[in-house]
């Protein structure tokens, strides 16, 4: 009778939600169970995170001109600050790295740290990855505690979790529950999604914060929620930690993500197209193109080749083959399982460099903020014109005050061409004043932005 009754306790424990400070710390002589030892190793570990942000004004642009404000003895436009709150947790304690979402300090012009004992720290800014969602900053290594990644441990549905945060800035913040699925994809939250689903109570200001498991391993990194109006409804997503460890190391070394290349579309296989292929496998993906000259080609791949695995794993739909893909490294070997008109084949690929296509204009320059930068050819006559294109622009954003325009092809940049957001990123890279030689309908121009 008194195991059931401290059964029940224990569970009590773990998924009310009303207070439970009045329990005794021991029932007939015996500990009750608790998460508290635990989370006293853990929790040191989670930092709550502070950004402030200076805006400009751009909404009139006569505010912004000297002299039309000498003249019209008009006010001077004042900037705006603007501030986040978000969580973080400490990886290193030598280093004193912190991993964190990159949405909880992007575009932040300072980044401030403040730890469970207190202590309020400045951050500098190591690497980013917009893609997952994902960031790297770094403190003073005095005195750090960091929270031990999960030893291989497969997870499972079921499994107990605890999610530590920052909510609505109310400061540090354990709310525990269950892992509730694994391996969400199709969301449209990030561009790479292998999320952790659980029904621990996540709310704004978590965003950053560990998941981690009953011996206090960080699981996951909590990223985001389903719910009206940013509300918790008991579902939460999470970035597995072996996602997270392999994005962090790149973005520490790089300062970004360098992902690999295979050049493939591929498709899900559904009931009908597994008969039609002749598939006994329940699993494997259908590839309905390969690129010319990519590493597909190379390694022999061919439309209507089935992938049933990737480096021994077996591949389960079109969103996690894209996710393991996108964590190889440039050069690395890999070696397909493939099915070609009912035989199984072994084929071997080299990853190769992807080349970004689009990018947000501030990632390269303050002046090109705002606008959506992507690679393209423009017919010119018999040949194809490369540059930078501006696919987007949003309004009153220092791209657009710049002058620049949606359909502006960025051919030049600093007296170097700009073939790509790469060449761009190069010619632009420390430079005070950029001189920029673009394409704007049937005309071509310079644009000086200073």
């Amino acid at each position: 009778m008194l195991k059931k009754t401290v059964f029940l306790v224990f569970i009590l424990l773990l998924f009310s939600r009303f207070s439970v400070a009045a329990l005794p710390l021991q029932a007939d002589g015996q500990a009750l169970p608790s998460l508290a030892p635990m989370l006293e190793h853990a929790t040191p570990a989670v930092v709550n995170i502070a950004t402030r942000s200076i805006v400009k004004n751009h909404a009139n642009q006569l505010l912004n001109d000297p002299l039309l404000r000498r003249f019209f003895e008009l006010p001077r436009p004042r900037p705006r600050e603007s501030k986040s709150l978000g969580s973080g947790v400490i990886v290193d304690a030598k280093r004193g790295y912190i991993l964190t979402n990159n949405h909880v300090i992007d575009g932040a012009d300072s980044i401030s740290v403040t730890l469970r004992d207190g202590r309020e720290l400045q951050a500098k800014m190591i690497g980013a990855d917009p893609k997952v969602d994902l960031a790297v900053i770094q403190i003073p290594s005095d005195n750090l505690v960091a929270l031990p990644w999960s030893q291989n441990t497969p997870l499972r549905v079921g499994d107990f979790v605890v999610a530590v945060g920052n909510p609505f800035g109310l400061g540090q913040t354990v709310t525990s529950g269950i892992i509730s699925a694994l391996g969400r994809s199709s969301l449209g939250i990030e561009d790479y999604e292998d999320f952790i689903q659980t029904d621990a109570s996540i709310n704004p200001g978590n965003s950053g914060g560990a998941l981690v498991n009953l011996r206090g391993e960080l699981i996951g990194i909590n990223t985001a929620i389903l719910g009206p109006n940013g509300s918790n409804i008991g579902i939460g997503f999470a970035i597995p930690a072996s996602m997270a460890q392999q994005i962090m190391t790149q973005l520490i070394e790089f300062g970004e993500v360098r992902r690999g290349h295979l050049g493939i579309s591929v498709q899900n296989l559904t009931p009908r197209l597994r008969q039609a292929f002749g598939l006994a496998s329940h699993h494997g993906v259908v590839i309905t193109q390969v690129d010319e000259s990519s590493p597909a080609q190379r390694a022999g791949l061919h439309a209507g080749d089935v992938i049933l695995a990737l480096d021994g794993k077996k591949v389960r739909g079109t969103a996690r083959l894209r996710n393991a893909i996108g964590l190889l490294r440039v050069g690395q070997k890999v070696t397909l399982e493939i099915v070609r008109n009912g035989q199984k084949r072994s084929l071997s690929a080299t990853i190769a460099q992807n080349e970004q296509r689009t990018m947000e204009g501030g990632r390269i320059s303050p002046y090109l903020q705002g606008a959506q930068l992507s690679n393209k050819g423009e017919k010119q006559g018999e040949r194809t014109q490369a540059g930078v294109l501006i696919s987007k622009l949003k309004e009153n954003s220092p791209a657009a005050q710049n002058g620049l325009r949606v359909g502006d092809l960025i051919v030049s940049a600093n007296r170097q061409n700009v073939h790509t957001i790469s060449a761009l990123k190069k010619a632009v890279s420390r430079a005070k004043n950029l001189l920029i030689n673009l394409h704007r309908g049937k005309q071509a121009l310079f644009l000086l932005i200073q």
